[in-house]
């Protein structure tokens, strides 16, 4: 059974950086694509960033040019370099993935930019 658990997450000032990491275990097939949405409270789950296998990625126009999303050397692992970050980015961020037509979720790390 495939899992991905995430880490990185904390508490940082506004215009800081966090990295995320979100690695995988279970599986030897590869997920993709693979990467981040996040879930602010009081709204609903929103997409942040993914990379396909290909190398192909997405961004959320609140992002573009802030976040980077970028793939280990180890299978099935991706990072979220988070720079200038913003007190409406805080959310609890959550590792997303795709294998065999079966989307998975992490357990979510959460992000906390204050003022």
């Amino acid at each position: 059974q495939a899992q991905l658990v995430e880490s990185g997450g904390g508490l940082v000032q506004t215009g800081g950086s966090l990295r995320l990491t979100c690695v995988s275990s279970g599986s030897k097939a590869v997920i993709s694509p693979m990467g981040w949405y996040r879930q602010a409270p009081g709204k609903e789950r929103e997409l942040v960033a993914t990379r396909e296998s290909t190398g192909v990625t997405q961004y959320a126009d609140f992002v573009k040019g802030r976040f980077t999303i970028s793939r280990g050397n180890a299978l099935n692992t991706r990072y979220l370099q988070m720079n200038d970050l913003q007190p409406e980015d805080t959310a609890v961020y959550y590792c997303w993935g795709r294998v065999w037509g079966r989307d998975l979720w992490g357990q979510g790390t959460q992000v906390t930019v204050s003022t």
